[in-house]
């Protein structure tokens, strides 16, 4: 990325916009009017992570999104200068929305990864899935089976730790996801959420 690029801005060059286009799953119309939006929101060009919160909020204003929203914006701040800058926002936003099975796991062993040592442990899951169950307070049913974040924690492990070391490996997770759809559905009810 040039240094245009990691520069606040509020208008987006030609050169930026084709970048993005194929860095993206976006179009040039598209990222276009994602960024007027963006700037229309974060006039100085970045997103803190409060007003990343206060956005969760506006969608989940029965439960409390604030951890949740918090680590999903430390996925989206991929320099880790504690803001979004436009093009933070409309890659993440292109791989949650449009991304292949195989990048939106990706992204996701990023979110529950939560310490970025390559490996998610009991702990962080834990850390995740309650964070969500916060988030959605009661809009959500869940099943007896997932009715705690334990309770779900300790199905995901039994489906996917294949070696039984309390960690699962970015393979693992992947595996894991794939041979079971109801883990994925476990595991995603930040599906659309982080979009």
């Amino acid at each position: 990325m040039g240094a245009d690029m990691a520069k606040p801005q509020s208008k987006l060059k030609g050169d930026d916009v084709k970048r993005l286009s194929k860095q993206t799953y976006f179009t040039e119309k598209e990222i276009k009017q994602w960024h007027k939006g963006f700037v229309r929101d974060c006039p100085n060009g970045m997103l803190t992570e409060i007003g990343f919160q206060k956005i969760y909020k506006q969608f989940f204003p029965q439960g409390d999104p604030s951890d949740f929203a918090a680590y999903v914006f430390k996925v989206f701040d991929e320099n880790k200068d504690g803001a979004i800058e436009f093009h933070e926002f409309i890659k993440a936003l292109s791989i949650t929305s449009r991304g292949n099975l195989d990048e939106k796991l990706q992204w996701a062993f990023k979110l529950y990864d939560l310490d970025g040592d390559g490996f998610i442990s009991r702990q962080e899951m834990e850390s995740i899935v309650s964070s969500i169950n916060r988030m959605v307070g009661d809009s959500v049913r869940l099943s007896d089976e997932d009715n705690s974040p334990e309770k779900r924690v300790e199905r995901i492990f039994a489906m996917m730790d294949k070696n039984n070391d309390e960690q699962l490996t970015l393979e693992e997770f992947k595996e894991g996801a794939k041979a079971d759809p109801s883990i994925v559905h476990a595991l995603s009810l930040y599906e659309g959420l982080a979009t």
